[in-house]
């Protein structure tokens, strides 16, 4: 059988490349949803309790949001018709954008397609190549991608380290350029809190920028789900705040909270905001439906952070390497558990799936070498029973396999 590679050699390297995954064991096919994203649902055909989703607080199939993405079809249509500079500003989208500042305390809020670009997009239009970026070692890919087409100096400081970030903004601080100085409230691969509030005092002594990236804390941490800044209480300090609509507001999207000056630049300036058509009027109601829900129902975070210490601990009493050995330790819903070989964590997350248990192998280049790890997600709708006999499938799946020993 002739190959695509011998047709049209120009894309040989790509065939070559997935070759090399394939012998490393870590080329992946995509998993199927069948129905609803759901604490158990079916995937590939074969039920299996779900480890694997962001869908934090169960929001995903709430009927209220299906209800109101039924009725803001029925009223504004299928589709937005144009970007929102020309012509695809609703009502609706405004209505939004004011919800989410309003929660979050701010003057003003710009919703985007999509957390990545929020994050890329806003990096990148508000520093220039006469500016400097000071960022996480372990910040989102999102974060880094911005950077990078900002065109900015970029300093990269120790995960969480406070005094080397201190050291590099000392470095700069009398260099020409503006200095943005950037975290993850959450940190997506290990689960970790950002020193939020640390980095806020330290952006302040030096004047630079802070912005935060709130995509896992949104919905998770602070005052029904406002997040790492509110959880640290640092509002007045936080220049820019990212957050999502894909995760615990169970939707689709990205936002960015600041000063009115800042959403008006955002506006003129930020590019996925300016090329990118505008939110669907299902999706926007679904959004603010969920602002409604984190309001009216706290103990929806409650169950969720009741099921994540639960969880925890249960794998760390079956002998499972949850970070904090060479990797951070997790602090939040998503729990890693490290494998370190690439191949062993793969053949393990297709063990488990076949044993009835989702949850996905993360492998690099999305982890470093020799820190390859099952990463799983728990959620606010998971039941006591559900986790004990996926508990009961990670012990034996990894005794089995050799992950723990027998």
């Amino acid at each position: 059988m002739t190959t695509a590679a011998a047709n049209r050699p120009q894309l040989a390297h790509l065939t070559a490349q997935l070759d090399d995954l394939r012998q490393r064991g870590t080329f992946f096919k995509l998993r199927v949803l069948d129905d609803q994203q759901a604490p158990v649902c079916t995937y590939d055909g074969k039920r299996v309790i779900n480890l694997a989703s962001n869908n934090y607080l169960g929001l995903c199939n709430d009927p209220r949001l299906e209800e109101a993405a039924i009725a803001a079809t029925r009223k504004y249509g299928a589709g937005s018709g144009a970007v929102r500079t020309i012509a695809g500003t609703m009502h609706i989208h405004m209505e939004l954008e004011e919800k989410i500042a309003a929660f979050k305390g701010v003057e003003a809020c710009v919703v985007f397609q999509s957390g990545f670009a929020a994050n890329a997009g806003t990096v990148s239009s508000i520093l220039g190549k006469e500016d400097f970026i000071l960022s996480d070692e372990l910040n989102h890919a999102s974060i880094i991608d911005g950077a990078r087409l900002s065109r900015a100096k970029i300093k990269v400081f120790r995960h969480k380290d406070i005094a080397h970030a201190e050291e590099l903004l000392q470095e700069v601080q009398n260099e020409p350029g503006r200095k943005l100085l950037i975290t993850d409230g959450v940190f997506s691969m290990d689960g970790d809190i950002g020193p939020v509030d640390k980095l806020a005092r330290l952006a302040e002594k030096y004047g630079a920028i802070m912005m935060v990236d709130d995509a896992h804390a949104s919905g998770v941490l602070g005052r029904n789900g406002r997040g790492s800044v509110d959880h640290f209480h640092v509002t007045d300090k936080v220049d820019v705040q990212v957050g999502t609509l894909s995760k615990a507001i169970g939707a689709l999207g990205g936002y960015v909270c600041g000063s009115r000056d800042l959403i008006d630049y955002l506006y003129h300036r930020a590019r996925p905001f300016l090329f990118s058509t505008s939110h669907p009027p299902s999706v926007t109601a679904t959004c603010i439906a969920a602002f409604d829900i984190l309001e009216a129902e706290p103990e929806r975070i409650q169950r969720l952070w009741d099921n994540t210490w639960y969880f925890k601990q249960q794998l760390t009493n079956a002998g499972f390497d949850v970070g904090g050995n060479t990797t951070p330790k997790s602090e939040t819903p998503i729990t890693p558990i490290i494998i370190g070989d690439g191949r062993k964590t793969m053949d393990f997350s297709r063990a488990l799936f076949d044993a009835g248990v989702m949850a996905t192998g993360i492998a690099f280049p999305t982890v470093p070498e020799g820190k390859a790890r099952i990463r799983t997600i728990m959620t606010s709708e998971h039941t006591r029973e559900q986790i004990d006999q996926a508990l009961e499938v990670f012990t034996s799946v990894a005794k089995k396999t050799g992950v723990l020993q027998a």
